[in-house]
């Protein structure tokens, strides 16, 4: 995978596009949208959060753990290069569970029922605030319709994923000291999982958006994802408050 960057990297695109290195910035200057800096994302990692506040967090995520896979899936049935999907496809395993790898679902079940939520009232979904609902399903609807490539340059916001697993990880034991820390094990199995996962989509949107015209397009689409991962969290935010 290294390889293939390199090779993007130093190969010549439209003349107005940005070279391949720049625009890779522009997409990683996107960060500053990430959710990391939502007020409710801030109080959770700063310890200000009641425990009603992160079992709501937790049972309204639970939504978009479901849609991950299901986005995944409607990559690969819009692709049509197998390579990519040999690769792609390690994404809903990780989530789904495979073998003696129970997965990313279970292991945000663990953290639910850490936090004192129940397996039911979490599958049932009977938490999830209308906001939540829509943007889980505008981002399910925007994975089936559009072009496979687009979905990939979606899923970039993976870029910024490590760093707040890393923040949960280093705080929360501390911050929450009556969640389970086995409940924390999804954070921990994700940083590692998102660095391999953006290496993988990195370089699918740097070899296919290759006019400005493109770079903008890619742009704009991480910028509609980002809005998905604020616009849930603006929804818990009005369900639950944000503690100062």
């Amino acid at each position: 995978m290294n390889a293939l960057l390199d090779t993007i990297r130093d190969a010549s695109g439209d003349t107005d596009a940005w070279p391949a290195d720049v625009f890779e910035a522009r997409l990683r200057e996107q960060g500053a949208a990430y959710h990391i800096h939502h007020p409710f994302n801030v109080m959770l990692n700063t310890g200000k959060a009641t425990p009603e506040q992160i079992r709501g967090w937790v049972a309204n995520r639970y939504a978009y753990q479901l849609a991950i896979p299901i986005k995944d899936a409607a990559v690969l049935s819009n692709c049509p290069d197998r390579e990519v999907r040999r690769e792609w496809i390690q994404r809903i395993l990780d989530h789904d569970g495979h073998g003696d790898d129970p997965g990313g679902i279970e292991a945000w079940l663990r953290l639910a029922e850490a936090t004192g939520l129940t397996r039911e009232e979490v599958t049932d979904q009977r938490h999830v605030v209308p906001g939540v609902r829509f943007a889980v399903d505008a981002y399910i609807d925007f994975a089936r319709r559009r072009p496979w490539q687009e979905s990939v340059c979606a899923s970039l916001t993976e870029l910024f994923a490590p760093a707040i697993h890393r923040q949960r990880l280093a705080n929360w034991p501390e911050h929450y000291p009556w969640i389970a820390g086995d409940g924390l094990a999804y954070f921990r199995n994700r940083v590692s999982q998102a660095r391999r996962d953006v290496d993988h989509s990195l370089a699918i949107t740097l070899a296919h958006f290759r006019t400005r015209e493109a770079q903008q397009r890619a742009l704009d689409i991480l910028r509609f994802k980002l809005d998905v991962l604020w616009a849930m969290n603006d929804a818990m935010a009005n369900r639950y408050g944000v503690t100062t």
